[in-house]
C-alpha cells in the first residue's frame, strides 16, 4: 500500500503514530491518553506477573536457581472496538513479547485506516486490522486462538459485548472494560435501563446515595462481568477499578475455577439504604460457612431507619468484593515510575489515581464530607478534624480516587452521625461565644434583642439546630443521639489522622486539564467511505 503522507495529519501518542485524513478535525481525543497510557502499563504489569508465575513453575536447575523464562513473543491482544487503531498500535510498540494484535472494527473505512497506520508504524506483521462485528468475532474465536488480553472500549455500555469477551480471554488472562454510560451507571434518571443492562440498581437520587453512585457504578459493572463469567465456569478478580472523568474502566483477571464460581453468591450484595441520613445495611446474596454454601439469611432491617426513622430504598445486586489488587497496583506504579515522560504524558495522574486507589479501604462505599454536616445544617467538617475524630473513636479512614473530599471508613454509621452531631455542638458553642462578645456592639435595640434571643436558644439547646424542622431526618437523628453521652475528640492527632495527613501532603494529580473536543466522541457513521470507494467515485465522475 503506497502512502502519501501529505494527504494526512500525523498524530503521535506514546510511541505510535496514526494517519488521520486532513478533513477529519475532531478525530483525536487528547483526554483519552490517560486511558491508553494506563492500559499499556496494565498489560505490561499483567505480563510481568504472568512471567513471574511461569518462572516459579519451572524446574530448579543444578545450582538451585530458578531458570529464567525465555523472552519469546507469545502474547496475543484483541482490541475489539478499535476505531482509529491507536491503542492497538501502542500495544504493538510498547508491550514486550507480543506476537499478535487484532484491531477489530465494524467499519471498512476504520479497518483500512488501521492497516494504513500499521504500515506507517512498521507494524503490519504484528497489528492486523479486522473487519467485523465485535460480538460475532469474539464468539467465533477457537480456543487455541484466544487472547491473553482483551480490551473493550465501546461507545456507551459494554454490556452486550461481555458474554463473548469473557470467552475470548485465555485462562488467567486480562479483560479490560470501559463503560461511558455514566448517566445510566451512576445517574438517577434511568433506573430501568441500569437494571436492564447491568442487572441491578444504583442508589438513585437520595441525599447520600447520589454522591456514592460512582462506586456503585463500578460495582454494577463488576457484578455483570462476574455473572457472565460464572456461566462459563470462570471467576473474576478485579485488579484495578477506576471512575475516571466521564467513564468507568475496570481491569479483571479471568480464570476457570468452578470452586471460586461457587463463591459468587456470597460476593454479591444488596444494600438497604436510608434516604434520610445515609444509614446502610448489606444483604449478601449467599452464605459460605466453612466451605458449605447456603441460602442467605435476611438482613436485620425494618421498614424504617433506626437512626432517623426515614424509609429504606434498595440498591443492587452488585459486586461486594474488593475493587483492587494491591500487588497489581504496585506493579503498575513501578512501571509508571520509570516511564519516559516524553512517551507517557499522564504519568503524574496515573501515580495520583493509583496511589489513592491502593490506600482505599475494602469497606464498600464512600460518602461526601460536604454532605454529612448538611444533614444537621452544620458547617462542613474539615477532613483533618474528621479523621482525628474517627481515629480517636477507634476506627480507620481512607480517601477515595473517585471523588474529592470523600471518605471511606470502618466506623459504624451511628458513630459517623455522632461525629456530625458533636461538630454541630462545637459550632453552636463557638457561635454562642461570638454572639455574647458582640452584644455590646449591636447597632440598635432590635439587633440586640435578636442576638439575645439566639443566645437563649443556643443555651437551651446546644446540641440542636433551629433551622431543622421536626419532620426532617436530621432532627429525628439528633433526637435518637440524645442518649449517646460519648464525647468526640476533634483536636488530638492519631495514627489514622497522621496517615491521611501524609497522603494529602503528596502532590497528586487526579484530573487532567480539559482541552478542546474533550469528552466521548460521536459514534462513527456508517457512511464513511474507504479510499478505494473514493477512488472509484472519482473515476466515475471523470468518465
Amino acid at each position: 500500500m503506497a502512502i502519501n503522507v501529505e494527504d494526512y495529519n500525523v498524530i503521535k501518542e506514546g510511541k505510535a503514530s496514526v494517519l488521520v485524513p486532513k478533513q477529519e478535525t475532531v478525530f483525536y481525543n487528547h483526554i483519552q491518553q490517560f486511558n491508553r497510557d494506563l492500559s499499556v502499563m496494565a498489560v505490561r504489569a499483567w505480563l510481568d506477573q504472568h512471567n513471574e508465575t511461569r518462572s516459579k513453575k519451572r524446574k530448579i536447575d543444578e545450582n538451585g536457581e530458578t531458570k529464567a523464562v525465555e523472552d519469546k513473543k507469545f502474547v496475543r491482544i484483541l482490541e475489539a472496538l478499535s476505531a482509529s487503531g491507536l491503542r492497538a498500535l501502542r500495544y504493538g510498540h510498547e508491550v514486550p513479547q507480543v506476537s499478535k494484535i487484532i484491531a477489530n472494527d465494524l467499519l471498512p473505512a476504520a479497518v483500512e485506516s488501521i492497516n494504513r497506520s500499521a504500515e506507517y508504524n512498521d507494524l503490519s506483521k504484528l497489528v492486523q486490522g479486522h473487519e467485523g462485528d465485535a460480538i460475532a468475532y469474539m464468539g467465533s474465536i477457537p480456543e487455541k486462538d484466544r487472547f491473553h488480553a482483551v480490551d473493550l472500549d465501546p461507545y456507551g455500555t459494554a454490556a452486550p459485548f461481555l458474554e463473548n469477551a469473557v470467552r475470548a480471554v485465555l485462562d488467567d488472562g486480562l479483560l479490560m472494560v470501559t463503560c461511558t454510560d455514566a448517566g445510566v451507571l451512576a445517574g438517577n434518571g434511568y433506573p430501568e435501563k441500569c437494571y436492564a443492562l447491568y442487572g441491578g440498581s444504583n442508589f438513585g437520587n437520595t441525599s447520600f446515595g447520589s454522591d456514592t453512585n460512582h462506586e456503585a457504578g463500578l460495582r454494577l459493572m463488576l457484578s455483570t462481568i462476574a455473572s457472565v463469567a460464572a456461566k462459563h465456569k470462570k471467576a473474576i478478580e478485579p485488579v484495578l477499578s477506576l471512575s475516571i472523568d466521564y467513564y468507568f474502566r475496570v481491569f479483571v483477571r479471568v480464570k476457570t475455577s468452578p470452586a471460586k464460581v461457587k463463591q459468587l453468591a456470597s460476593t454479591m450484595m444488596m444494600i438497604h439504604h436510608c434516604i434520610g441520613c445515609g444509614y446502610r445495611v448489606e444483604q449478601r446474596m449467599g452464605r459460605n460457612t466453612g466451605g458449605k454454601f447456603q441460602t442467605p439469611k435476611a438482613a436485620s432491617v425494618g421498614p424504617n431507619c433506626p437512626c432517623c426513622n426515614s424509609p429504606f430504598h434498595v440498591a443492587g445486586p452488585m459486586w461486594g468484593g474488593n475493587l483492587h489488587n494491591h500487588e497489581f497496583i504496585d506493579k503498575v506504579l513501578e512501571i509508571n515510575s520509570s516511564a519516559d515522560k516524553q512517551v507517557y504524558g499522564t504519568t503524574e495522574r496515573i501515580k495520583g489515581m493509583l496511589m489513592l486507589a491502593k490506600q482505599e479501604l475494602e469497606t464498600p462505599f464512600y460518602f461526601s464530607l460536604g454532605r454529612l454536616p448538611s444533614l444537621f445544617r452544620a458547617s462542613t467538617i474539615p477532613i483533618t478534624e474528621f479523621t482525628r475524630a474517627v481515629g480517636n473513636l477507634g476506627h480507620d479512614v481512607s480517601l477515595t480516587h473517585a471523588k474529592a473530599n470523600a471518605i471511606k471508613t470502618t466506623a459504624p454509621w451511628e458513630d459517623i452521625l455522632l461525629i456530625a452531631a458533636r461538630w454541630l455542638r462545637k459550632g453552636n458553642e463557638k457561635r454562642l461565644e461570638e454572639l455574647k462578645a458582640s452584644l455590646d456592639n449591636a447597632k440598635n435595640e432590635e439587633k440586640r434583642k435578636q442576638k439575645e434571643e439566639t443566645i437563649k436558644q443556643l443555651e437551651a439547646n446546644p446540641n440542636g439546630s433551629s433551622s431543622l424542622s421536626e419532620t426532617s431526618a436530621g432532627y429525628r437523628a439528633l433526637q435518637k443521639l440524645e442518649d449517646d453521652k460519648r464525647e468526640v475528640d476533634f483536636d488530638t492527632n492519631n495514627e489514622v489522622s497522621d496517615k491521611i495527613h501524609r497522603l494529602r501532603k503528596i502532590k497528586m494529580l487526579r484530573y487532567q486539564e480539559s482541552p478542546a473536543n474533550w469528552g466521548p466522541k460521536a459514534r462513527p457513521g456508517k457512511k464513511q467511505k474507504t479510499d478505494k470507494q473514493e477512488d472509484k467515485k472519482e473515476e466515475e465522475e471523470k468518465e
